[in-house]
C-alpha cells in the first residue's frame, strides 16, 4: 500500500515504505491504538486516561494525554492522508480504515464470508480459502502487544483474538472441505495445545484425524478433552464434540459439522453510554425477571421483559446498558430493532420489516426466505431454537407488533421497551414487567455530577437543589438542562434557571428571535408565569398544542416545556427559527437540504445550524447529513412556531419544503427511466428552495430510498393543510418509484389521497393520472375489478381532454387486466385501439409498448408467426429510442413466443436478456419474467435449476405484487407432489 499504514495485529505502530516510523513509547501507542480502534470518531480524553492508568490516574493525567497527542501530530504530520484532530468530544484520527490492518482483517473475512465457501463451489471455497488467508497473513503476534496499561490487553484483545480464531477456523473447516485432511491435522494439533478447551477446534482435529484414517488418535483426542473439561469446569463437552464422538464411534465416515455454514454472531446494540447514572435497582430487577423461575428447569424459555414507561423517562437508555451488562450471557449475538411504535409519524413498523431485518442480520440468503409473514417468522424462529440470543424490541406500540418477533428458544431472551404496558403479553405470553419511574432527587444529581463535574455541582449547591427539583426526575429534562450548561461552560448554573435575559445575556448567547408576532425569547415568561392553555388560547400566554400537556404535573417546577425552554433560549436567533420550523412537517427525519428549503436560507448555514441544534441536544445526526428528533422536541418545536411564527410565515416555510420535495422528486423521477410517466409541470419553486442534486439513475433510487417515508407523510400533510397541487403532484412524481420497488399499498394510499386532491382542485387532467396510479397499485394487489373501475374513469377523463396518449396508458393497463382474465380476444381489441391511439399522439415509445402486448395477445392466442413480427417491431423501437425498460420486456415476450414453440434454449437465451437488464429480477415486473424462466427451465429438463428460480420468483412476487402469488405457489406445491 502506498503511504502511510498503521497496525494493532502485533507491536502497535505506524509504517511507511516498510519501515516502522513509531511511536516510540507505550503509552503514546495506547493512545495511538485508542484512536485507530474508533478511526473517524472522537475518543474522550476521559476514556483516553483510563486505558493508560485505570482507575488510578494522577492529577496531570490530562496533561500527559495532550502531550502524547502532540508528539503523535508532529509524528503524522508528513502525511496527508491522515489527520488528528482535536473538537469538544475528544481527539479524532480521520484516516481511511483500509489503512489499518485490523480493519483490513475484517473486510478480508467479511469477503470470504460473502464468497459462498461454506455452501457454494469449489471456486467459491478455494476464494474464501485465500481471503482468510490473506487476513490472518496480518498478524505479526499478539494484538496490541506493546501498549501500556490494563484496559487494552485485559478488555479489548480477547475480542480481537477471538476474531483470529474464528478466522483461523473458518479457514481450517474449508481446507479439510477441499481435501487437505494432512495439513490440517498437524496445524490443528498445535492449535489444540495452545486452546484444549477450544471445541471448535477439538472437533476440526478430530474430524481432520479420522479423514487421514486415524480414527484411533481422534477417539484418544476426545477421551483428553472429556477429561480436561471434567477436571478444570466439572462439566461434559459441548453437543458437537458429543454428537461427533458418538458419529465416531458407530463408524460413521458422513460426519457433519466438518465444514459447516457461516453463522453470524450479529453485535446490533445501540452504543452503551459511557454517563449510565443510578438505576441499580432497576438493573438488580431486570436480573431477576430474567433468571429462570424457582424450581423451573435452566433450559426452560425465559419469558419476555417489558420495560414500560413514559417518553423521556430512559427506557432504551436502561434495556441498551442492561444489554450490554449482560452480553457473555448471549454469546450467540443480540439483535435490535427500534419499532417506531411512538414518533412524529404515528407509522409504527411493521413485525414483518423487523423480521425482514433480523433475517438479514443473520444472513440467510434471500432464496430461503418465505414469502409470508408466518414463513419468515418460523425461519427466524428455527434459526435461534439452539442458540443463546438476546433480542431487544425498542419502542412497540402494542403487543401484536411485538408477538410475531418473540423467540421460542430456552436460551433467548425479548427484552421490550414501550410506553404502553402490553397487557397482552402479560396475559397471553406471560412476560414480566418492569415500569420504570422517575429519578430521586439524589439520583438526579448524580446525574448532573457526572455530565458537568463535581467541582461545577459543587460550587452552587443551591442551584442545583433548583433544577433537581423542577426537572421533576424526568431524565431526559436533565440531560437537557445539563447540555445547556456544558455549551456555557462560564455561565453560573443558576442562570439556567433564573436571570436568562439579565446583563450575562450578551447579543449572542441572549434570546433568540424570530420573525412572527413576537421573539422566540418571550415563551419563557408565558410558560413559567401562567402555565400553558389549551390549542387556541391566547399567543401571549403561551398558550399552544397540547403535545407536551402528560408532562404537565401541575406547575411549573414539573413542566416539560419549561425545561425545553432552557435548551431553546440559549440557540441563536436563526438555529431558534430553524428549531421552530422543523415543527411543521410530522416526518421522522430531515436532510439539510430540505432544512434549508424550509427555512429559505443557504445549505451552508442550514449545516451550521443543524450542527447548533445537535450539540444543544435538540436534534440528532442519524445518518450523514440526515437529522432526526425525539417526539417530545417535535411537538415543542410546534408549539413554538405557532406561537412565535405568523401564520404567512409558517405557510410559506411549508411552501418552500415541499417545493423541495416536489422539484427534487420530479428531478429524480425523470432518471428512473420510466413509460407512463405523469407529465407534471410544477410552478417554479419559491425563492430560498433547495433542489437536491440528483444526476444519475443511481442517485434517483438513493434519494428516494432515504426519503420515500417522508415523501409520504408530506403528501398527507399537504392534502391536510390545503396544499392539494403539491399533494396530487409529489403522488405522482414518487409513482415511478414506488412502483419499481413494488410498494404498492403505499402507492395506492398516496394515490388516493391525490385522487381527492385532484377532485378538490376540480382539476380533470390530475384527477385522469391519479386514477391510472391507483389503478396500477390495484392491479399489482390483485384487485382488478376496482382498478378496471378507476381506468374507464381515467380514460373518460382523458378523452374529455383530448389526451390520445392518456387514453393509451388507460387502454394498456385494462389489456393487462383482461389478459390477467384470460380473455384475450378482448385484450388484443384494447391494444389495438391504444396502438392507433399512440401514433395518433407521435407516442413512439407508447407505440413501442403496445406492439409489444400485441404480439404477446397473438401469441396466446395460438398465431406465432404475428406475435413474431410484432415483438420484433417493438424491440426495433425500443432499441431506436434505447428504452431499456421496453426492451427488456419484449425480451420476455419473444422468449414466451419461444417457449410456446417448444425451443426452450432460445426462450432460456430471451428470458436471461430481459432480466439483465432488470439486474437479477429486483425489480417488479422482473418476477415475472424468472417465473417464465423457470418454467422453460423445467421443460428443458433443467430441473433444479428451474426449481430454483421458481422459488426466487414467488419470493419477489410475495413482496411486490401479493395478488398474484398464490397461482406460484401452487404451482410449486405442485413440483412437491409426487403424483404431479
Amino acid at each position: 500500500m502506498d503511504g502511510v499504514e498503521f497496525r494493532l495485529l502485533g507491536p502497535v505502530g505506524v509504517w511507511h515504505a516498510g519501515r516502522r516510523l513509531g511511536p516510540a513509547t507505550a503509552q503514546q501507542r495506547t493512545v495511538l491504538a485508542m484512536l485507530l480502534l474508533e478511526a473517524g470518531r472522537p475518543v474522550p480524553v476521559t476514556r483516553l486516561v483510563s486505558a493508560l492508568w485505570g482507575a488510578e490516574s494522577p492529577e496531570s493525567a490530562r496533561n500527559a494525554v495532550q502531550g502524547h497527542i502532540s508528539r503523535l501530530r508532529r509524528l503524522l504530520a508528513p502525511y496527508e492522508e491522515v489527520e488528528l484532530v482535536t473538537s469538544a468530544h475528544g481527539y479524532c484520527l480521520a484516516v481511511a480504515r483500509d489503512r489499518i490492518d485490523l480493519f483490513r482483517f475484517r473486510e478480508l473475512v467479511r469477503e470470504a464470508g460473502n464468497a459462498g465457501g461454506e455452501t457454494g463451489g469449489e471456486g467459491g471455497a478455494e476464494r474464501a480459502i485465500g481471503l482468510l488467508r490473506a487476513g490472518l497473513a496480518l498478524w505479526q503476534g499478539t494484538a496490541l502487544a506493546d501498549v501500556a496499561g490494563r484496559w487494552l490487553p485485559d478488555v479489548v484483545v480477547p475480542g480481537i483474538e477471538e476474531e483470529r480464531l474464528a478466522a483461523l477456523e473458518r479457514r481450517l473447516a474449508l481446507d479439510l472441505r477441499r481435501g487437505r485432511h494432512q495439513e490440517a491435522a498437524a496445524e490443528l494439533t498445535a492449535l489444540v495445545g495452545e486452546h484444549p478447551l477450544r471445541e471448535r477446534l477439538v472437533s476440526l482435529l478430530m474430524t481432520a484425524l479420522l479423514r487421514c484414517d486415524r480414527r484411533t488418535e481422534a477417539l484418544a483426542v476426545f477421551r483428553r478433552v472429556r477429561r480436561r473439561f471434567a477436571e478444570e469446569l466439572g462439566i461434559e463437552p459441548g453437543e458437537e464434540l458429543q454428537r461427533l464422538h458418538q458419529a465416531i464411534l458407530a463408524g460413521r465416515d458422513d460426519l457433519t459439522g466438518t465444514a459447516p455454514a457461516v453463522v453470524a454472531v450479529p453485535r446490533h446494540l445501540p452504543p452503551d453510554t459511557e454517563l449510565f447514572t443510578a438505576r441499580e435497582e432497576e438493573l438488580a430487577t431486570l436480573d431477576r425477571l430474567t433468571l429462570p423461575a424457582p424450581g423451573s428447569a435452566a433450559a426452560h424459555a425465559m419469558a419476555p421483559c417489558v420495560i414500560t414507561g413514559t417518553g423521556g423517562v430512559g427506557k432504551t437508555t436502561l434495556a441498551v446498558h442492561w444489554a450490554h451488562r449482560v452480553s457473555d450471557r448471549f454469546p450467540d449475538g443480540q439483535l435490535y430493532v427500534n419499532l417506531q411504535g411512538y414518533g412524529p409519524t404515528h407509522i409504527a413498523r411493521p413485525p414483518g420489516e423487523a423480521v425482514r431485518l433480523f433475517l438479514d442480520a443473520l444472513r440467510v440468503p434471500s432464496e430461503l426466505v418465505g414469502a409470508t409473514l408466518e414463513a419468515q417468522v418460523g425461519l427466524y424462529r428455527s434459526l435461534l431454537a439452539e442458540r443463546r440470543m438476546l433480542i431487544l424490541l425498542d419502542n412497540a406500540l402494542d403487543s401484536d407488533q411485538v408477538r410475531p418477533l418473540l423467540p421460542n428458544a430456552p436460551g433467548c431472551l425479548a427484552l421490550i421497551t414501550s410506553r404502553a404496558e402490553l397487557t397482552g403479553l402479560v396475559a397471553a405470553e406471560g412476560a414480566r414487567t418492569l415500569s420504570l419511574g422517575l429519578f430521586s432527587p439524589e439520583h438526579s444529581r448524580l446525574l448532573l455530577t457526572r455530565r458537568l463535574g463535581v467541582d461545577k455541582v459543587d460550587a452552587e449547591p443551591r442551584a442545583v437543589d433548583d433544577i433537581v427539583s423542577r426537572c421533576a426526575g424526568l431524565p431526559l429534562a436533565l440531560a437537557i438542562v445539563a447540555a445547556r450548561a456544558q455549551t456555557r461552560p462560564s455561565f453560573p448554573l443558576g442562570t439556567l434557571i433564573s436571570g436568562l435575559d439579565g446583563p450575562g445575556d450578551g447579543p449572542e448567547n441572549g434570546p433568540a428571535g424570530g420573525s412572527g408576532d413576537g421573539s422566540a425569547g418571550g415563551d419563557a415568561e408565558g410558560v413559567e408565569g401562567e402555565g400553558e392553555g389549551p390549542r387556541g388560547g391566547r399567543a401571549d400566554s403561551g398558550d399552544s398544542a397540547d403535545g407536551l400537556d402528560v408532562f404537565d404535573g401541575g406547575d411549573a417546577s414539573t413542566n416539560m416545556r419549561t425545561v425545553l425552554s432552557w435548551s431553546y433560549r440559549a440557540l441563536t436567533p436563526d438555529a431558534a427559527r430553524l428549531f421552530r420550523l422543523c415543527g411543521l412537517l410530522p416526518a421522522p427525519e430531515i436532510s439539510t437540504a430540505a432544512a434549508a428549503s424550509l427555512a429559505g436560507i443557504p445549505v451552508r448555514q442550514a449545516q451550521r445550524l443543524l450542527t447548533e441544534l445537535t450539540r444543544a441536544n435538540l436534534a440528532v445526526e442519524r445518518t450523514p447529513g440526515r437529522y432526526g428528533r425525539h417526539d417530545l422536541l417535535r411537538a415543542y418545536a410546534e408549539e413554538l412556531t405557532r406561537l412565535h411564527d405568523s401564520e404567512t410565515e409558517r405557510h410559506e416555510a411549508l411552501h418552500r419544503l415541499l417545493d423541495h420535495y416536489l422539484h427534487s422528486a420530479c428531478l429524480g423521477d425523470r432518471l428512473l427511466d420510466l413509460y407512463h410517466r405523469v407529465p407534471l409541470t410544477p410552478a417554479p419553486p419559491r425563492p430560498g428552495v433547495v433542489v437536491s442534486r440528483i444526476t444519475d439513475r443511481a442517485q434517483s433510487e438513493a434519494w428516494f430510498g432515504r426519503e420515500h417515508r417522508t415523501l409520504l407523510a408530506a403528501i398527507r400533510h399537504a392534502a391536510r393543510l390545503g396544499f392539494d397541487r403539491h399533494a396530487w403532484q409529489l403522488a405522482g412524481a414518487c409513482w415511478g418509484f414506488l412502483s419499481q420497488e413494488g410498494r404498492s399499498d403505499d402507492q395506492a394510499a398516496v394515490h388516493h389521497i391525490a385522487l381527492e386532491a385532484a377532485a378538490r382542485l376540480d382539476d380533470p387532467a390530475a384527477q385522469a393520472h391519479a386514477h391510472v396510479g391507483l389503478a396500477q397499485a390495484l392491479i399489482r394487489l390483485g384487485q382488478d375489478a376496482t382498478s378496471d373501475a378507476h381506468l374507464r374513469a381515467a380514460q373518460d377523463l382523458f378523452g374529455g381532454q383530448d389526451d390520445a396518449a392518456g387514453q393509451a396508458i388507460c387502454l394498456i393497463y385494462r389489456s393487462v387486466i383482461e389478459d390477467r382474465r384470460g380473455r384475450y380476444d378482448e385484450g388484443l381489441r384494447l391494444s389495438d385501439q391504444a396502438l392507433r391511439l399512440c401514433r395518433a399522439a407521435g407516442d413512439r415509445a407508447g407505440e413501442g409498448r403496445v406492439l409489444n402486448n400485441i404480439g404477446w395477445f397473438h401469441a396466446q392466442l395460438g398465431a406465432y408467426g404475428e406475435a413474431l413480427r410484432r415483438c420484433e417491431e417493438a424491440l426495433a423501437i425500443h432499441r431506436e429510442l434505447h428504452d431499456l425498460p421496453g426492451e427488456s420486456a419484449t425480451l420476455d415476450s419473444l422468449g414466451h413466443i419461444h417457449h410456446l414453440l417448444g425451443q426452450y434454449e432460445q426462450a432460456i437465451s430471451y428470458y436471461r436478456g430481459s432480466l439483465a437488464w432488470r439486474r437479477g429480477g429486483k425489480r417488479a415486473l422482473g418476477a415475472r419474467t424468472l417465473r417464465r424462466l423457470g418454467e422453460a427451465q423445467l421443460a428443458a429438463g433443467r430441473l433444479r435449476e428451474g426449481r430454483s428460480t421458481l422459488q426466487r420468483a414467488l419470493a419477489l412476487t410475495a413482496e411486490l405484487a401479493p395478488g398474484d402469488a398464490d397461482a406460484l405457489r401452487a404451482r410449486l406445491a405442485g413440483l412437491d407432489d409426487p403424483a404431479g
